[in-house]
C-alpha cells in the first residue's frame, strides 16, 4: 500500500522529539533516515499514512522510576490487581526551560536538514497542505506536556508561541504552580485532589486569546472542570481513552466525556495497553480490537465527531499488533472491524482534529 492508498492520520500525541533528544543517535539522523528502534520516524510516517502529529517536549523528573506498589487492604492483605505509582515531586522550572529550548533546537535543526519533508505547522492552512498531501512530508504541530516551562506572568508562553507552540499540557502527572496531575495508580478515579491553581486559570484565558490549545490529558477531575468553566475553546484531551473500559485515573470518566461532547471537543485515544485493558496491565499483545472498543464506546456514548487518534508513540508500550507508525493501516482495518464506516473514519483520523484545530486556532 502506498502513501496515496492509506488514510491520512493526524495523531493526537507523541513523545518522539524527547526521545531523539535522550538517543545514542543524532536526531537528523535517527528521524529523517529511520531509527534503529522507537515508533516514529519520517519512513514509518510515510508508510502508515501519518501526515501531521503533535510532537511533545516532556521534562522528566530526575531520578523518578515508575515502579508499583502493592496496594494493601484494611487487613493488610495485597488487593489483587491493583498497585500504586508513587509521583515526583514539583521539577525545577530552570531545568525544564532548558531542556524545552534545547529539544526545540533540535526540531528547527530537524526541519532545515529535511529540506522540506518536515514542517512546523503554526495554522489551519498548513494543516491542510499536509491532509490534502499537497506537501509530500510531516508536518509537527508543536506540544509542550507539562507546563514547567513556563513562568507564572506567562511571559515565556508569548515567546513559545511565536517560536510554533500550538498545544499546551498545563501539567503532566506531577504537581507545578499551574494545577495538579493524575497518578498512574490502579484502579482509580481520576478526582484525585485539588485543581487548577490562580496561575493555572491565567494560563488556559491566556491560550485561548493566543490560539493554543489546552490539553486536558494527565489533568486530575477537579482541573479538568477548572478547565470546562474558564476555558471558551473546545475542551480536548489529546491521549486519553475511557475510564468505562480501563479504570486508570489517566482515562476520562463519562462525565468528562459528555462536556467535551457539549464543548465541540474530541478525545485522541491513547494506544498504551496500560491506559486499554480492563486490568491496566502493560501487556504488548493487547489486540487492535481493545482500541477500537474505546473508539467505538466513545462513538456510541457522545458521537464519532468526538473521536479522533491520540497514540502515545515513544512513550508508552503498544500493541504489538500495532507496531509503530507504519502499522496505522491496520488500525484503520480494526476500526472498520468494529463498525465504523470510511466517512467515519476520515472523521477519526483526520477530520476530527482538523475540525477542533480550526475552532481553537482562529479564535
Amino acid at each position: 500500500m502506498t502513501r496515496s492508498e492509506t488514510i491520512p492520520v493526524i495523531d493526537g500525541h507523541n513523545d518522539t522529539l524527547t526521545k531523539l533528544r535522550h538517543g545514542e543517535e543524532t536526531a537528523v539522523d535517527a528521524f529523517l533516515a529511520r531509527r534503529r528502534d522507537g515508533h516514529l520516524d519520517m519512513p514509518r510516517a510515510r508508510t502508515g499514512g501519518l501526515v501531521a502529529g503533535f510532537f511533545a517536549i516532556f521534562t522528566a523528573s530526575p531520578a523518578w522510576r515508575r515502579e508499583k506498589n502493592p496496594v494493601l487492604d484494611e487487613d493488610g492483605e495485597t488487593v489483587p490487581g491493583a498497585w500504586s505509582v508513587p509521583l515526583p515531586s514539583k521539577l525545577d522550572p530552570r531545568s525544564a526551560r532548558r531542556f524545552t529550548l534545547a529539544v526545540m533546537s533540535d526540531l528547527f535543526r530537524l526541519v532545515s536538514a529535511s529540506e522540506g519533508d518536515l514542517r512546523i505547522i503554526r495554522d489551519v492552512e498548513g494543516l491542510d497542505r499536509s491532509v490534502d498531501r499537497r506537501e509530500d512530508g510531516l508536518g509537527v504541530i508543536l506540544h509542550i506536556e507539562g507546563a514547567e516551562a513556563i513562568d507564572s506572568r506567562l511571559e515565556t508562553l508569548d515567546v513559545l508561541y511565536e517560536a510554533g507552540l500550538r498545544s499546551l499540557g498545563p501539567v503532566w502527572s506531577r504537581p507545578n504552580v499551574f494545577g495538579h496531575g493524575v497518578p498512574f495508580d490502579f484502579p482509580r478515579h481520576p478526582d484525585t485532589g485539588p485543581g487548577l491553581t490562580t496561575a493555572g486559570r491565567r494560563l488556559i484565558r491566556r491560550c485561548n486569546e493566543l490560539g493554543i490549545l489546552v490539553d486536558c490529558s494527565h489533568l486530575n477531575a477537579q482541573g479538568f472542570w477548572d478547565v470546562a468553566r474558564v476555558s471558551e475553546a473546545p475542551i480536548v484531551a489529546t491521549h486519553s481513552n475511557a475510564h468505562a473500559l480501563c479504570p486508570s485515573p489517566r482515562n476520562l470518566t463519562d462525565a468528562q466525556l459528555d462536556v467535551i461532547a457539549l464543548s465541540g471537543g474530541v478525545v485522541g485515544l491513547n494506544f498504551a495497553v496500560g491506559f486499554l485493558r480492563e486490568d491496566g496491565r502493560s501487556d504488548p499483545d493487547t489486540p487492535l480490537s481493545t482500541i477500537a472498543g474505546h473508539a467505538r464506546y466513545v462513538a456510541d456514548l457522545v458521537g464519532v465527531e468526538h473521536v479522533a487518534l491520540g497514540s502515545d508513540f515513544d512513550g508508552a508500550e503498544i500493541p504489538h499488533a500495532l507496531g509503530d507508525a507504519s502499522g496505522l493501516p491496520r488500525l484503520m482495518e480494526a476500526l472498520r472491524e468494529a463498525g465504523f464506516s470510511e466517512p467515519e473514519l476520515e472523521r477519526i483520523s483526520y477530520g476530527n482534529w482538523r475540525r477542533v484545530l480550526e475552532a481553537t486556532w482562529r479564535r
